[in-house]
């Protein structure tokens, strides 16, 4: 399973931390102009990528996008709810509502999303 990208955002609506997971490599550069035709394609009756959200505190929200297969996506956002609180928050040089910049966080994140992925899911005990 996989696990593309992860966003914090704070209680403005501003980014404050993202890291994409999972990167497909592009074989050809791509061009685009404006406006941008999309188009939403549905494959077996549903969408292709999942999208899981929790509030944490003071209106911060964890965001992680992920394929729709893989399960534990409450379980990860807890776990990642519990790395912004012991290894952002408890960093005396970090502000609230600022990017979020700490080595120890950005470690523990993946280490958390490699067994997310690796189990398929994350559960209560990892």
């Amino acid at each position: 399973m996989v696990i593309f990208s992860v966003y914090v955002v704070n209680k403005a609506g501003g980014l404050i931390y993202q890291y994409d997971n999972y990167v497909p490599r592009a074989e050809a550069e791509k061009t685009f102009s404006y406006p941008l035709d999309l188009v939403l394609k549905h494959h077996d009756e549903k969408v292709v990528v999942s999208f899981g959200q929790r509030d944490g505190i003071r209106g911060i929200k964890f965001i992680v996008m992920a394929d729709p297969r893989q399960s534990g996506i409450d379980a990860l956002l807890r776990k990642i709810y519990e790395i912004y609180s012991d290894f952002a928050l408890k960093n005396p040089f970090y502000s609230l509502e600022m990017p979020i910049r700490c080595e120890l966080f950005d470690q523990n994140l993946k280490s958390a999303l490699e067994v997310a992925e690796k189990a398929g899911n994350f559960g209560t005990g990892s």
